[in-house]
């Protein structure tokens, strides 16, 4: 089956489907609504989807007997099917499991099955084999019902990228069930007025909720959508299962339609597909878990690629909950908006935040790599023009900041210069309003300086002369002391920090635009006070070790004291001696 990629058509030829549903059962108790999840879907399937009727078998309750489902399955097994079709096969009813010696049963219950004999309930595994009877490249099973058994695999992950003409190419048998063995499918409460939880949010999800940006709907999106959905559903306590039992393509469940010729093969018409990260939440580690996971994944030199793809977990973790499904641009602006943003900003960034810092502490050489993928990953849908209210779009980078400070003031604390050059100087990927790319340290800069003044918004700050800078000092605080026992040195630590970041951002603009800039933090108002200031302590080290002081041999200011000490001097006249705090 591997070798049908190369001659799958980009396309399909004819959609099949066969939908079940049963409310009343011969010998099993009733269920309210499978049939109208059925007939719902069955509607949608031809009205919005392009099914034609014709191709769309439709059984309920009587006509849904154990003979009749699988008959009618074992139809797409005819020479009639071409391997360019897809079929969709819908059932709506009970789901029953039993253990064996090797493990758990998953059955489905049809109209006419008898409680007490097992003979007469169809196996999951018996449609899976039979599928292997069906030419159809894409299939893709969606059962309302709860039960075991199900062995499937993930190979097309969620928050991975694919190619639209190559998921039509590849093979696929896909499936997504309501619910696990030992969970109850909830029969009504969910989004659409009567119909069950998981079809509810099955019938959103193809209606365009599970579209990409694109408005192209996958069957992996749409898993991910509708495990999203009913695993938090108020009215759920079930959570589906979903995976590939075969096959390494992707059912495609709706393609906007192009203007253009449909078949005109001379048109690079091809989109890179990113599948929505799917958060499992009921199962996942808590911050202090994760935090020494990792810990011991830097520990030991033989755990590089289970460090990356932990990471990476944690990245797709983080886009998904930071999304614009949760943060949406357009919108009216008030204070109580703006203070529950940056709440919820913060509570979906504290892991990824929490592990960067534990990196990029501890880190080695060979470790770098990970902590700049981390960082120019957790930033690629931020470098996507948005519309909408400025301070929304503004705010998108707050979560970026966060990760800047825990990571950079970490890195700090335990000497890791090398850490922190990575993460100022990570190259940024162009963006479709700015093809020059960037490094991270100016990006996140610039959208912290369009956010200074709306942080006077928080009670007790509105008077602050760097709001944001004194918010981000007692908020980050608390975290980084548990996990690195600052104690009284953390204001030094976080003072060096901010300093740094603004003159490496200096650095750059200067020689970006000539135009010397840095964000002022709270090391600002400093500079004027009795005594040495913050500022002109971290100048001296620097004068006492030249090119042997730690940033400088990290890279930083490209590895020269000469540079640093003039964007240094630059900034301490052209920005710092001009504030007019006093």
């Amino acid at each position: 089956m591997r070798d049908l990629k190369f001659i799958l058509q980009q396309k399909y030829e004819t959609s099949r489907a066969l939908v079940i549903g049963i409310n009343q059962y011969q010998n099993a108790s009733p269920l309210g609504y499978a049939v109208n999840d059925a007939h719902e879907v069955r509607e949608t399937l031809v009205d919005e989807l392009g099914f034609e009727t014709e191709n769309v078998i439709y059984l309920a309750d009587q006509d849904a007997t154990k003979s009749n489902i699988l008959k009618s399955f074992l139809r797409f097994s005819n020479d009639d099917i071409k391997v360019d079709d897809r079929l969709f096969v819908f059932f709506a009813g009970h789901g029953h499991t039993r253990s064996g010696v090797k493990g758990e049963v998953g059955y489905l219950v049809p109209y006419d099955a008898d409680m007490d004999d097992y003979s007469t309930f169809i196996r999951w595994d018996e449609l899976t084999r039979n599928a292997e009877l069906v030419r159809a490249k894409h299939i893709l099973f969606v059962m309302d019902a709860c039960y075991g058994g199900l062995a499937v695999h993930r190979d097309l992950r969620p928050g991975s990228s694919r190619f639209l003409r190559d998921m039509y190419q590849r093979f696929s048998r896909q499936v997504i069930t309501a619910g696990k063995a030992n969970e109850v499918v909830a029969d009504a409460g969910g989004p659409l007025p009567n119909h069950s939880v998981f079809t509810g949010h099955f019938i959103e999800g193809i209606r365009g909720k599970a579209a990409n940006e694109y408005g192209v709907i996958t069957a992996s999106g749409l898993m991910a959508y509708v495990y999203s959905k009913v695993a938090n559903d108020i009215n759920s306590e079930q959570t589906p299962h979903y995976g590939q039992f075969d096959g390494d393509g992707d059912f495609i469940i709706s393609v906007p339609v192009n203007e253009t010729a449909e078949d005109d093969e001379t048109k690079d018409t091809d989109e890179l597909i990113t599948i929505p990260y799917v958060d499992e939440v009921r199962t996942s580690k808590t911050t202090e878990e994760k935090v020494e996971y990792i810990k011991e994944l830097i520990s030991s030199n033989n755990s590089q690629i289970k460090l990356h793809d932990f990471s990476i977990e944690e990245v797709r973790r983080f886009l998904s909950t930071t999304s614009e499904d949760s943060f949406a641009t357009r919108g009216q602006f008030s204070d109580e908006e703006f203070l529950e943003r940056i709440s919820s900003y913060e509570i979906h960034s504290k892991d990824l935040s929490m592990i960067l810092a534990c990196l990029s502490h501890w880190a080695n050489d060979n470790q770098l790599g990970s902590l700049t993928k981390i960082v120019s990953r957790s930033c690629d849908r931020l470098l996507e023009s948005r519309g909408g209210l400025v301070v929304w779009v503004n705010l998108r980078w707050y979560p970026l900041l966060l990760i800047t400070y825990y990571a950079g003031i970490a890195a700090l604390e335990g000497k890791n210069y090398k850490s922190l050059a990575s993460i100022f100087y990570t190259k940024l990927g162009s963006s479709e309003y700015d093809d020059s790319g960037s490094f991270f340290a100016l990006k996140v800069a610039s959208a912290a300086s369009d956010l200074v003044d709306v942080f006077k918004i928080i009670p007790d700050h509105e008077r602050n002369y760097t709001p944001l800078s004194e918010y981000l000092y007692k908020l980050v605080q608390p975290e980084l002391d548990d996990m690195l026992f600052l104690g009284k040195g953390y204001e030094d630590v976080f003072d060096e920090f901010e300093i740094l970041f603004a003159l490496v951002v200096a650095d750059l603009k200067k020689r970006e635009d000539s135009y010397v800039w840095g964000p002022i933090g709270r090391f600002g108002w400093k500079n004027r006070r009795h005594g040495i200031s913050p500022f002109q302590k971290l100048r001296n080290e620097a004068a006492q070790y030249k090119n042997n002081w730690g940033p400088i041999k990290a890279g930083m200011f490209g590895g020269q004291y000469e540079r640093f000490e003039e964007v240094a001097e630059h900034y301490q006249i052209e920005i710092l001696a001009n504030l007019r705090w006093f």
